[in-house]
């Protein structure tokens, strides 16, 4: 029951730092944007817009979204508890814990997409703007994360590829490559290629004309270290449960599927949490 017990814990964990922690960091970190957002151009297209006011009336739909988020965590964190009296109660627990943790996820998803359907267009369209507060200094990839990150994210993908091919032919014995290792090179690749996607975008895509040049770099620097970072979480995350299935550790799955989700949120929200502090850094206007 030790495994159980382990994943109590790490469920609570999941409810405090995704429905509770989240949205205090959040909140704090766009209340720092609304003080000092920056961008004149923001102030001209919108200049009937109350910035300040709409954080606070966002801050008060997300916290009561996700406090209900956490009432129904602790009612299924109890009702899971009756579900390990049986002797297959991990792949039962696995599944809710995943569809919870998309329900967790759910009000920043509906934030992101109000966001960009807002204001798209202003974003796709070129500004003289953000012409004229652009740099001569290009940016690379390793002027925002550590090369060792990206050496260990690349390698991470190219030896997970042998390393799944080799148990499924050879640990568990198939004549040929089964289906469920196929989903999951196909499921790890999609991630892997994603990322690549969201990293070139963010550093040499169009330009958002709503951020001064500081928020722009610091916008490029939390999104290009979050892909790298959660390349190499996926991984070897998988490469884990892997293991367990090879060592009879079944049990041990809500768990690591837990502490997935909690890793995986802190990685998104780490530049926040970092900047809870110092709300005005990097977000001064551009000269």
């Amino acid at each position: 029951m030790i495994e159980a017990y382990a994943f109590f814990f790490m469920f609570a964990a999941q409810i405090l730092v995704a429905s509770v922690l989240t949205p205090t960091w959040l909140v704090r970190y766009m209340r720092g944007w609304a003080a000092n957002f920056g961008s004149e151009r923001f102030a001209e297209l919108y200049p009937t817009v109350d910035y300040e006011r709409s954080v606070e009336r966002f801050a008060t739909w997300f916290r009561a979204a996700h406090g209900v988020i956490a009432v129904l965590g602790v009612v299924l964190l109890a009702w899971l508890f009756t579900l390990t009296r049986r002797p297959d109660w991990s792949d039962d627990v696995a599944q809710w814990v995943a569809f919870y943790f998309m329900l967790q996820m759910c009000p920043l998803i509906g934030t992101s997409v109000y966001a960009i359907a807002r204001y798209h267009r202003v974003i796709l369209q070129p500004t003289q703007e953000a012409r004229r507060t652009a740099t001569l200094q290009r940016r690379g990839l390793f002027d925002f994360v550590s090369p060792v990150a990206v050496v260990i994210a690349v390698l991470s993908y190219v030896l997970f590829v042998p390393y799944a091919i080799w148990v499924d032919l050879v640990v568990y014995e198939n004549a040929t490559l089964s289906k469920q290792c196929l989903i999951t090179l196909a499921g790890v690749t999609l991630v892997f290629a994603v990322n690549v996607v969201v990293v070139y975008k963010y550093l040499y895509g169009r330009k958002n004309p709503l951020l001064t040049q500081d928020g722009r770099t610091h916008t490029i620097g939390s999104n290009v270290r979050g892909a790298v970072y959660s390349t190499i979480i996926t991984v070897w995350f998988i490469t884990v449960l892997s293991t367990f299935s090879k060592l009879d550790l079944e049990g041990w799955s809500p768990f690591a599927l837990s502490t997935f989700f909690v890793i995986v949120t802190y990685l998104s929200f780490r530049e926040m949490i970092a900047a809870r502090n110092k709300p005005q850094a990097g977000l001064s206007p551009a000269a």
